[in-house]
């Protein structure tokens, strides 16, 4: 079993809070596509012909794509890898480009999944962190693709935005239950280093949601998504029965996967990898039969520290049982050394064999992971 992720680096603008790496030069798009598909073949080998059970297309906007673009990259695809019949097939959007005309002319296309990146539907909200759609027109979205016969639609929310306070993101959340969509991820906001707002809130143009007001967002989120049936199935992911995203949870659950585009990781159980984050020199290096990617050898202590990390945030939680398996009963012994003060504070539930963070857990899942790592 195995995954591959597409990286399409582009969009018609760029948020204030993301640093993922993308550009505002669809000029480039021909050239990185067919590097894309060069890149499938020349990396065949990476998965070991496993069966792909899920394809991810992320970004960046992957639908600033046409439909001649993205049969090249399903062409490629279903010529090198088995493909299982009912993989999970997705791509992330933008509100406004979900038009009927795109999605009529992507309807032959295997997608089975989308994700929207919906971020608020407040206009004021989507103004400050320079998003390019409207409250309505992400409704409108949601709406339009369900008309098309999507039936696994996942939307994109943030919370903490600059000046929001707890009412507004509950009206966020009311919108969002309204449109009965199967997933919904949603993420505090952070402030990363070198972001346009990172620089806002450095200079004092926007004041952060105190720490006390996020944690009580996290918890109506928590409460209001319950009561419709969704279950919080990882910290930021919540889902409606037989919904969980297979790709993201196969991440957590440390399978193989194929990253392929400019800045995309990849991991084979040993190493991860990553292609550069520039075009000009990605491109270049397909050009020249080389993926260009940087490796890093995980070490027994950095698998640990991975499989802990993602297992943590999962509502499965942790196996010892597994984690033993992997790696150790040293491992196993320190981790459970680390985590008991967490135990008997009650912000991790130890039952069955398995180690499971509790709501107040949560709110300081960083710090706990933080004393269970492994250098």
């Amino acid at each position: 079993m195995a995954g591959i992720y597409i990286h399409i680096p582009f969009c018609k603008r760029k948020c204030t809070y993301c640093d993922f790496y993308k550009e505002v030069a669809p000029k480039f798009i021909p050239s990185i596509i067919n590097s894309i598909v060069k890149e499938l073949y020349l990396r065949k080998d990476y998965v070991q012909n496993a069966t792909i059970q899920t394809i991810y297309f992320g970004g960046g906007t992957p639908s600033i794509l046409d439909v001649e673009a993205f049969k090249k990259i399903f062409d490629a695809i279903y010529d090198i890898y088995q493909v299982a019949p009912d993989a999970e097939i997705t791509f992330e959007a933008n509100p406004d480009d979900l038009t009927n005309l795109f999605l009529e002319s992507i309807q032959s296309l295997p997608f089975n999944r989308i994700s929207i990146g919906i971020q608020s539907f407040d206009d004021t909200d989507l103004k400050r962190i320079n998003r390019r759609h409207t409250g309505q027109q992400a409704i409108e979205a949601v709406k339009n693709v369900q008309q098309f016969g999507f039936a696994n639609i996942s939307i994109d929310l943030i919370y903490g935005l600059p000046f929001q306070t707890l009412e507004s993101w509950e009206r966020q959340l009311d919108i969002a239950l309204n449109l009965q969509v199967q997933h919904i991820s949603s993420y505090g906001l952070t402030y990363e280093e070198g972001t346009v707002l990172w620089k806002q809130r450095e200079d004092g143009k926007v004041t952060a949601v105190d720490d006390e007001t996020m944690i009580e967002m996290y918890k109506l989120l928590i409460r209001k998504l319950a009561q419709k049936g969704f279950h919080a199935y990882e910290i930021s992911n919540f889902c409606l029965p037989h919904f969980k995203s297979r790709h993201n949870t196969s991440y957590w659950n440390q399978e193989p996967y194929l990253g392929v585009g400019p800045s995309a990781h990849s991991y084979d159980l040993k190493s991860r990898q990553w292609n550069v984050s520039s075009i000009k020199e990605y491109t270049e290096a397909i050009e020249n039969n080389t993926a260009y990617f940087e490796v890093e050898k995980l070490s027994l202590n950095d698998r640990y520290n991975d499989f802990v990390m993602v297992s943590l945030r999962t509502s499965e939680g942790l196996d010892l049982e597994v984690l033993e398996s992997k790696f150790g009963s040293l491992l196993k012994t320190y981790c459970l050394q680390n985590i008991k003060s967490y135990i008997d504070t009650k912000k991790v539930d130890y039952l069955d064999g398995k180690l499971r963070l509790t709501d107040d857990g949560i709110q300081i899942s960083n710090l706990i992971l933080i004393d269970l790592m492994k250098v």
